[in-house]
């Protein structure tokens, strides 16, 4: 009997170790397995973290490029509003940039208008001295015009002999024939100036030679005025002594007696304004 127990109890044993060993290895599988998947799923969850990581890194990357965008566009906006404000300033500058060179055109075309004027007066005043004076020497009388202005030089020996200021016969027939034009332009004045030599005067009776072209001056004056009425107030007495020579080399022709004939100035601003008239020039 006791044997028999004996065994029983060893089978039971028996069996009972062999269902453990079974459940072990299940559980031991089943064990590999969830490890099996927790590895799995921490790789993905990785994977996911990085993948999160990087979504956020260029979320953050979009976000700035997005600010940035829209900084440059306000700015872009704010751009196009100064260059149009500018344009609009530019377009009102060349208006009156345009207008401004056009004034300034119609001026000097007015001016030129004006000096072309002035020169066919002068012109004809250069011809009409010579018309008078034609028969003399060139080199004893010199009629020219420079700048607009009438010159008629008179050499001393057809005026006064040597070191005096009294005006000779012949002189006073060329000084009536060029009273007869400047008596038919009454527009115009004239200054008569007196020229010497660089010699020092020595006759005794003037300080210098300031004095003798001022005397030669003013006694050239008398005889326009007295001998043949020419308007003094058209007329101006100059002494330039030996500081205005013509020549280094032939002192005669520093002694000289000069008529400046001038265009009276308010006579100069009448042909502009004539040519403002003018509908040729305003157009």
């Amino acid at each position: 009997m006791r044997k028999i127990i004996l065994g029983c109890i060893g089978v039971t044993l028996l069996l009972s170790s062999c269902v453990s060993q079974k459940k072990y290895a299940e559980l031991e599988a089943k064990s590999k397995e969830t490890q099996d998947l927790l590895n799995s799923a921490t790789v993905k969850l990785n994977s996911c973290l990085e993948e999160k990581a990087s979504a956020t890194s260029r979320l953050k990357t979009l976000e700035d490029q997005n600010a940035f965008l829209k900084s440059n566009n306000q700015e872009l906006i704010n751009n196009m509003g100064n260059l149009t404000t500018l344009s609009s300033k530019g377009a009102q500058n060349l208006e009156k940039s345009l207008e401004s060179l056009q004034e300034k055109d119609l001026t000097i075309r007015k001016l030129n208008d004006a000096i072309t004027r002035r020169d066919s007066v002068n012109l004809s005043l250069v011809q009409s001295l010579k018309g008078v004076l034609g028969n003399l020497d060139d080199q004893d009388i010199e009629i020219s015009v420079e700048k607009g202005v009438v010159f008629v030089s008179i050499s001393d020996k057809l005026l006064f002999s040597s070191g005096s200021y009294n005006v000779t016969s012949r002189a006073k027939e060329i000084l009536g024939k060029v009273a007869k034009v400047v008596n038919n332009k009454p527009d115009f004045d004239f200054m008569v100036e007196g020229h010497t030599d660089d010699v020092p005067y020595s006759g005794g009776v003037l300080l210098d030679n300031w004095d003798l072209s001022a005397k030669r001056a003013t006694a050239v004056v008398r005889i326009l005025q007295n001998d043949y009425k020419v308007d003094p107030k058209r007329m101006t007495a100059a002494a330039r002594s030996q500081y205005v020579p013509v020549s280094s080399t032939d002192k005669s022709k520093n002694r000289r007696t000069r008529i400046v004939v001038l265009p009276k100035i308010d006579q100069f601003y009448e042909m502009i304004e004539e040519g403002m008239k003018d509908p040729a020039i305003n157009k």
